[in-house]
């Protein structure tokens, strides 16, 4: 795995600071914090986002809010062109003191894409309004319910347990096999889950299935390959996910052209 040193913000009077980077996949930059609020976004590519024992995955459609101070780190699934927003905390005070997953809307990714890449070249006006515009369309943007509970680490064997499932989260693998490998009874692992994550081995399981799916529908992958690969038939996959995130996996599909276009 290739690592990454975290990006490091200049001690100017801008209001907003920028970033713009290409990385490879498999690419790890390790936990780190920032003075300023920050808007992790990624106009191509998908993003595994670890903040506060949470994971996120976040693919071009979605962005991370992360408020000043909070530790994240950040593991590329794909090539990721990233394009960041840096913002000095006071001015967005009345954003959420948690790291979050937004929608990004055509508006706000041009904002975030145009000021990243071309906000040097742009008048102080020009930028002024951008900035005013951004944290306005940051205020409205529609959140993200899917989110994976990480283990805590004080317990190796729910640890073992919860990394194996997220390298390869399919249906085919059973609790037993698991708990075989980790030490532990499947009594004693259903009842860590409870404890630490707040459900049980089926419905964590359920939620790293949903991030890994939509992930691979954002890159264009095929619908029916993605639900063999999880151990799903093609129509139980479809309905497990329009039940759990209320619509059909075809809604994650990138218009033709994808999302860079």
């Amino acid at each position: 795995m290739t690592q990454a040193t975290p990006p490091r913000l200049g001690e100017d009077n801008r209001a907003l600071q920028t970033l713009q980077r290409e990385y490879a996949r498999g690419t790890h930059i390790e936990p780190h914090v920032h003075a300023w609020a920050q808007v992790l976004y990624a106009v191509q590519g998908v993003m595994w986002v670890e903040i506060e024992h949470e994971a996120l995955v976040v693919p071009p459609q979605r962005a991370v809010w992360l408020p000043a101070g909070l530790s994240h780190s950040i593991k590329m699934m794909s090539a990721v062109r990233m394009r960041n927003l840096y913002l000095r905390p006071h001015d967005v005070a009345e954003l959420s003191q948690h790291g979050e997953v937004f929608e990004v809307s055509p508006l706000l990714r041009q904002l975030i894409v145009v000021m990243a890449e071309e906000g040097d070249q742009r008048s102080e006006a020009y930028c002024e309004a951008a900035y005013r515009l951004i944290v306005l369309e940051l205020l409205g943007a529609k959140r993200s319910a899917l989110r994976i509970a990480l283990p805590t680490g004080a317990d190796r064997r729910l640890e073992t347990v919860c990394r194996a499932v997220i390298g390869n989260p399919t249906q085919d693998i059973s609790l037993e096999h698991y708990a075989e490998h980790a030490g532990a009874s499947v009594r004693t692992l259903s009842r860590l889950f409870q404890q630490e994550l707040g459900m049980g081995f089926a419905e964590w399981r359920r939620q790293v299935q949903l991030a890994v799916a939509t992930s691979r529908l954002s890159e264009g992958h095929a619908i029916n390959a993605i639900a063999r690969s999880l151990g799903y038939l093609p129509s139980s996959f479809s309905d497990m996910f329009r039940r759990e995130l209320g619509a059909a996996p075809a809604a994650y599909v990138p218009p033709a052209g994808g999302a860079d276009s």
